[in-house]
């Protein structure tokens, strides 16, 4: 299967979404430019190889890889002839993960044999909204450089306004900390440069993949603090998720892709708390996920 057509090239260049189409083995014959932009994935990277082998590799809302035949909705409108819908997270250039909803059509030829499918990907992330925010902190001196995600300040003054909210209006939240298993060992292993994609990594795919009204910031270190306001009582399921996007994300480095796990700490707030009485609590917690073997979350019963 080729793609001949100019025309078809053009337009499927000047259209917003992602497209990229493959053949039967799901092998990529054509990759558009909203493909490079939303993956960061140029074409010459991604044509002639497999969006499994170290491409996009999506997953799952828990971490789970969708590249088996089984699982993978393209094979599925290969074999069944339906188009198909999902809600995924794909892995970018840069390392993070990144939710995309995703639309797949097979493609048959003049038989109406199906020859492959293409797939067109729209990413899910207000960017806007989120471009409009990092500006705002930025001028207000709460953004983190490193990370482009708030700072502790920026955490503090969230932290104080979610506890008043929640005391005048009976808004709940949840207060997550999470810290990097061994991130010492990554830098002196891989050295500083590496360990900052790390730090760069985990917070945009902390902050891609969670709402608009909801908090990521850098406490500092490789240490982050996120606000989840009405988790209802979901934390073990949202912290979880936290980890699992996070642990399937991949950093290229000289030597190869590298892995990173987190610890996560969870608990409510209270309507006594103080901004640095939650932070401690749910650092405490963190601290048990640690003891207990890391890679896993614990949450205040």
């Amino acid at each position: 299967m080729r793609i001949r057509s100019s025309l078809a090239k053009t337009v499927m260049d000047g259209v917003y979404d992602g497209v990229y189409i493959m053949d039967r083995d799901r092998k990529i014959l054509f990759w558009n430019r909203a493909a490079e932009r939303i993956t960061g994935f140029g074409a010459n990277e991604a044509i002639g190889i497999r969006c499994r082998d170290n491409l996009l590799i999506h997953v799952d809302a828990n971490g789970t890889s969708l590249c088996a035949k089984e699982l993978c909705p393209a094979h599925k409108s290969m074999q069944d002839g339906a188009e198909r819908e999902a809600e995924v997270y794909l892995h970018h250039k840069d390392g993070h993960r990144l939710p995309i909803t995703t639309r797949i059509f097979p493609l048959r030829d003049k038989k109406g044999e199906i020859v492959g499918a293409v797939e067109v990907f729209t990413d899910s992330r207000n960017i806007r909204e989120l471009t409009q925010r990092m500006e705002e902190l930025e001028k207000m001196a709460l953004l983190d450089q490193l990370t482009q995600i708030g700072n502790r300040r920026y955490a503090d003054i969230q932290l104080k306004h979610a506890l008043s909210e929640m005391q005048r209006y009976e808004w709940p939240f949840a207060v997550f900390f999470l810290d990097i298993d061994k991130f010492k060992l990554v830098n002196d292993s891989y050295g500083h440069a590496i360990g900052d994609m790390a730090l760069q990594m985990t917070a945009r795919t902390l902050s891609s993949t969670s709402r608009s009204s909801d908090v990521v910031s850098r406490w500092g270190g490789e240490e982050f603090v996120i606000i989840i306001r009405n988790p209802k009582d979901r934390l073990r399921e949202i912290g979880d998720r936290m980890r699992l996007l996070i642990a399937s994300s991949r950093i290229r480095t000289s030597r190869g892709m590298l892995s990173i796990t987190v610890s996560i700490g969870a608990t409510f707030a209270r309507p006594d708390d103080t901004p640095e009485g939650l932070v401690l609590r749910a650092d405490r917690l963190m601290y048990r996920s640690k003891k207990e073997g890391r890679n896993r979350v614990t949450v205040d019963d």
